[in-house]
């Protein structure tokens, strides 16, 4: 999905060659993926000459917020205090960011 959201759209080809840096995934192992994320509905897929260009219909934000959610709930019992604590407690989070997540979270409280 990254490739796609990052692409706009990519054949079957374009996307194992975009993941072949982390994962060496086979063609015909990409092109089930692909498939069953079409069958789902997440993605859209049109024929160009011999190849299939797929494109998200899905939005990263609203897989992001699903996936949070879910691990938040699943996880969490829904407090998303504990995720926070259990996130920085196992140095997840850079110093530099939680320099930044604290400048966030002030400008949240004055109603920035």
């Amino acid at each position: 999905m990254r490739v796609l959201w990052h692409r706009g759209e990519a054949s079957t080809a374009e996307v194992a060659e975009a993941l072949a840096p982390q994962r060496r995934l086979a063609h015909t192992t990409v092109a089930t993926l692909l498939g069953r994320l079409e069958k789902r509905g997440l993605l859209s897929a049109r024929r160009e000459g011999r190849q299939w260009i797929y494109r998200a219909e899905i939005e990263e934000g609203s897989v992001r917020r699903s996936m949070v959610s879910s691990l938040l709930g699943t996880l969490f019992g829904g407090d998303a205090k504990a995720l926070v604590a259990h996130l920085v407690r196992e140095e997840e989070i850079e110093p530099d960011d939680l320099e930044s997540l604290k400048r966030l979270l002030g400008s949240k409280e004055s109603g920035s």
